[in-house]
């Protein structure tokens, strides 16, 4: 007996659902019936009234609304869907009713008043909506002001100027709202377009406020918030160098700017915010921290731009130099040793100087393991540049020994097997990278990878290999930015085997040339010759993926970049790039959590 009443209402509910998912609903009917009286929840109510409206059973359609009208105690969504109930059947005078009364009997409770205005809005009541809520501002006042409801109707019946107040006297209200308007704006506006209503409304708003309020820090914070969303960094230093001077702040709003101009590769902008803070003086509580990120924009700025005056390199070279000899050459100091010895080796032509800088540096006290490792890394670079293989083969070799197993260690092997790979040492090279190929960091097996691949294919073309030895000396003398010398061999490698197949590879490191020297349009040319006449053959992935590098990285234009990554996702599915193909484009798309389901 027990057994088959716990058997029963399963039965029950399975034939009701696969007579509903079948369209058979005068039989579904009959069940939910049955399922609802023993037990009127919210799913049989609901498929129930389904069924009464599908048989056009409309009698018992409006009891069943009324019964689950006061099952619930006279939940607001029950009587809307009665309301609209008789206003489908042209019974408009008992509708209005119904919705008058709502609107009037309401409560002065948050909770009340929001559920009742999103039953309105769910169901295209506009005005009913804005009635529930202007009437529940005034029950409530100034306890609960429903800024997000009202902002919510102003920007459903597009008056953008009323829903723009809404989301400021939110933040007005509390400042712990900021970040959820800051969120909701980013998402409505489009800071590009400076010319929109959105745009305007928003910038006219929070430049009157903050005119009449100048000390308001909050208010003051969505100021700079905004012209940071528009890239507009100079005025954000504009509006932070006011605000500090005004509320003596220390510098630390400007100090924070700077770190989000360099974030957005506006250096100029970032030396003038870290300026600002040490010029505070060195009692200043970030005069140290400015120092040390004047000398980060620096050094990025070097490696991005790669086309600095003599002047501006002098100017920079000197104020490492001074910082460095205001704290002294210890293991503190060390970043900025190396950060130095890298700009004196590959863009300001001083190789020796930084090979002495750095081997004073091995002699420093309280060095870690892993510094000097950091030391001899550089230290083998260097050596690569300076035209001492052989001598940077014992650096890279040193590592690899103590950090076998450690991601710097792996480098060092890589960077040893190059090394043979450009004495001609082709099988041995090859040797060391198959091991790498396997088990080490992602960056470094896909450089093993190319670097074996390259070999591979190209190596014993020709009778007497000479092709290869000459492309392996060229790409050495890159490293060495020896690029004359290195173009004279790749065109000679083209007039005596014009068949073979280190064409596009030519290409390629012509244009990583052209980079190393801040040649970006020189460098883009180069790979648009790759791709139109080796367009399907293995490099074509990474012309895109340099290109895309090149525009996102150097030239900042990101809808060039996203169109470049885009191409690999689409052309190229197979690609070693796939993935970080895949981050980037999403990343400078904007997304957050949502899968990339335009891809």
């Amino acid at each position: 007996m027990s057994q088959s009443l716990y058997a029963q209402p399963g039965t029950d509910a399975q034939l009701a659902n696969h007579y509903y998912n079948n369209g058979d609903y005068a039989k579904a009917k009959e069940y939910y019936e049955k399922l609802y009286k023993r037990e009127p929840i919210k799913l049989y109510f609901e498929r129930y009234y389904q069924c009464l409206v599908a048989e056009s059973d409309w009698k018992n359609a409006e009891k069943l609304l009324k019964q689950q009208v006061d099952y619930s105690n006279g939940e607001v969504e029950y009587n809307v869907m009665l309301a609209q109930f008789y206003e489908d059947r042209q019974e408009q005078p008992k509708a209005d009713k119904i919705y008058k009364s709502l609107v009037d009997n309401i409560s002065p409770n948050p909770t009340a008043i929001i559920n009742l205005f999103n039953a309105f809005k769910s169901k295209g009541k506009n005005d009913l909506a804005f009635q529930t809520i202007t009437k529940g501002r005034s029950l409530l006042k100034n306890s609960y002001p429903l800024h997000f409801q009202f902002a919510e109707y102003y920007g459903a019946t597009k008056e953008t100027k009323k829903m723009i107040q809404e989301y400021l006297d939110l933040v007005d209200y509390s400042a712990n709202y900021k970040t959820s308007v800051q969120n909701i704006l980013s998402r409505i506006i489009d800071f590009s377009a400076t010319s929109s209503e959105e745009y305007t409304t928003l910038k006219t708003e929070l430049l009157q406020r903050t005119q009449s309020r100048p000390d308001d820090i909050v208010l003051s914070e969505l100021v700079t918030w905004f012209f940071i969303q528009s890239k507009d960094f100079p005025t954000a230093l504009m509006q932070e160098q006011a605000m500090d001077k005004r509320m003596d702040l220390k510098g630390r709003r400007v100090y924070d700017l700077g770190i989000i101009c360099v974030e957005n590769n506006d250096y100029t902008t970032a030396r003038k915010a870290f300026t600002y803070v040490k010029n505070l003086g060195e009692n200043a509580p970030l005069y140290y921290q400015a120092e040390n990120a004047m000398l980060n924009t620096r050094y990025k700025e070097i490696i991005t731009a790669r086309n600095l005056s003599a002047t501006e390199m002098n100017e920079t070279v000197r104020e490492y130099e001074s910082t460095i000899a205001r704290i002294g050459k210890n293991y503190r100091s060390l970043p900025l040793i190396i950060e130095l010895a890298h700009i004196q080796a590959f863009y300001n032509d001083r190789a020796a100087t930084a090979i002495d800088l750095l081997n004073d540096a091995l002699k420093l006290e309280r060095l870690t393991d892993i510094q000097k490792a950091e030391i001899k890394m550089k230290l083998g670079d260097i050596h690569v540049l300076h035209g001492d293989i052989w001598e940077a083969s014992l650096f890279y070799m040193q590592v690899d020994k103590d950090f076998k197993f450690e991601p710097i260690g792996q480098e060092a092997r890589f960077k040893n097997a190059r090394i043979f790979y450009y004495d001609g040492e082709f099988n041995y090279a090859q040797s060391q990278l198959d091991v790498l190929k396997q088990g080490t960091s992602k960056l470094i097996s896909n450089d093993a990878i190319q670097l074996s691949l390259l070999i591979t294919d190209n190596f014993g073309l020709d009778s007497n290999y000479r092709a290869m030895f000459w492309f392996a000396s060229a790409d050495l003398l890159i490293e060495q930015h020896k690029y004359t010398q290195a173009f004279q061999l790749f065109d000679s490698i083209i007039r005596q085997f014009p068949y073979h197949s280190l064409g596009d590879e030519i290409l390629i490191k012509k244009s990583q040339a052209m980079q190393q020297q801040g040649k970006w349009s020189e460098a883009l040319a180069y790979l648009d010759e790759l791709l139109k006449y080796y367009g399907t053959d293995i490099l074509a992935d990474d012309a895109w993926f340099i290109k895309g590098e090149i525009y996102q990285n150097h030239l900042f234009d990101n809808e060039k970049a996203m169109e470049c990554y885009k191409e690999i996702l689409f052309k190229y599915r197979g690609s070693l790039h796939t993935t970080e193909a895949r981050k980037r484009f999403r990343e400078l798309r904007g997304d957050t959590i949502k899968e990339d389901e335009e891809l």
